[in-house]
């Protein structure tokens, strides 16, 4: 039986756990908090809020049919796609009084599209979000935590930061009609999806992966063109103070991001190693997604999401440079024989108890493959009991490492090996 398309198996989870433990207190220096939140939502929580027109409702969602057979919207529900629009239903849900509202969460999402380079059907996600806050320090602030960690903390550097800035509601109204006139002026050359998106939701054109269609897109008008007075002041107030905080940034004019949520900054974090898709983590601002869910007032947030399989791919080539947890010492106990099997238990019990990372070896091998085994363990020391050894309360101690070999009291052991 095969492994679900588009899934993986982690048989070894050393750098995914370094990356999470990085990012756990990394977002603690900043005051962040962790929930956990449901993979099942209602199915119409996206609908509502990701766009009726975007790839991810119209052909992602993993929708569950209910078992009784019932069609009601009400009753359907999904593997959630992505984090945010459900941290945003928590905090209407549990009646958060206190802003900013400043949480993450850790977990599987679930989307149906075509597997490739860093893009599987379920996948890690870290999401997170200052639901309540109006000002654009806050974006700043977001852009900045997020270079750091990455450069500081995970210690990669292979990347660059892209920003733009999409406006107020007034603001994408105007440029959508400018575009619509480039769009129009230029129908024949664009894709069939690009013509449809045209139509039902205009600014999806920029998601468009076709080589031809993204040169026509570097041609359009800005957005950045078309800001108010206000959105204008906080524009170039982002560029500045991420300057002055020597955040290295590229100016995107094409980057909307592909959820309908966003508004004003976006900002992406791409790299070469991922192929066509290399952004591992994006990100932006979101004023009215609270009222959007029900919520009673407008509360201005800002995000970010970070894809774990995206960045494992860019860190796997680096992982040896990187500060990697290391396990524990092994101590291999070797029953010569069935009559020493208990003891070997009870020795390895006492040395867990102790703090020692012990490991039986009760297949009945021969000692010479027993050895064998311990060497492709790793393990640091080879406790050996044979018939002597259960007779006199000893163990034999080899040193893997330099081969000596010496003989303790078993009551003696864990303090010898702590040693």
């Amino acid at each position: 039986m095969l492994r679900v398309k588009g899934t993986q198996d982690f048989l070894n989870l050393t750098l995914f756990n370094f990356i999470i433990d990085k990012i756990n207190k990394h977002l603690a220096l900043y005051a962040f908090s962790p929930i956990k939140i449901p993979i099942l939502e209602h199915t119409q929580l996206f609908k509502r809020t990701l766009g009726q027109y975007t790839d991810v409702v119209s052909k992602e969602m993993f929708i569950i049919q209910s078992h009784h057979g019932s069609t009601s919207p009400e009753d359907s529900i999904c593997l959630r796609p992505e984090i945010t629009a459900p941290t945003v239903r928590a905090f209407i849900d549990n009646a958060i009084q206190e802003t900013p509202w400043k949480v993450y969460t850790i977990g599987e999402c679930f989307r149906y599209e075509r597997p490739q380079k860093g893009r599987f059907r379920e996948f890690n996600q870290v999401s997170i979000e200052v639901i309540g806050s109006a000002s654009v320090s806050q974006d700043v602030q977001m852009i900045k935590m997020l270079d750091r960690l990455f450069h500081e903390a995970i210690r990669f550097n292979n990347y660059a930061l892209h920003i733009n800035y999409i406006g107020c509601p007034a603001d994408r109204a105007a440029y959508k009609e400018k575009l619509k006139k480039f769009l129009d002026s230029n129908a024949e050359s664009i894709c069939d999806n690009c013509k449809e998106r045209k139509e039902k939701n205009i600014l999806r054109v920029f998601d468009c992966k076709v080589e031809h269609d993204q040169e026509l897109y570097r041609k359009a008008p800005h957005i950045t063109d078309f800001l108010c007075k206000a959105c204008e002041g906080e524009w170039q107030m982002l560029q500045n103070d991420l300057e002055l905080l020597s955040v290295t940034f590229t100016v995107q004019p094409t980057l909307v991001r592909g959820l309908d949520y966003y508004n004003k900054t976006v900002f992406e974090f791409v790299s070469g190693g991922l192929g066509a898709q290399n952004a591992f983590c994006g990100g932006g601002r979101y004023d009215q997604l609270v009222t959007q869910l029900g919520g009673k007032h407008d509360q201005p947030s800002i995000g970010a999401a970070i894809g774990v399989e995206r960045l494992l791919l860019l860190l796997e080539p680096y992982q040896d440079t990187l500060p990697l947890a290391q396990p524990p010492a092994l101590q291999v106990v070797m029953p010569l024989d069935t009559a020493q099997k208990t003891l070997a238990l009870l020795l390895a019990d006492e040395l867990q108890a102790q703090g020692l990372c012990a490991e039986v070896l009760l297949e009945n091998h021969t000692l010479k493959s027993m050895m064998k085994t311990a060497n492709r363990l790793g393990a640091s020391h080879a406790l050996i009991i044979g018939e002597d050894e259960q007779h006199s309360n000893q163990v034999t101690v080899k040193n893997m490492v330099t081969g000596q070999q010496t003989t303790i009291a078993q009551a003696e052991l864990a303090h010898y090996l702590k040693k």
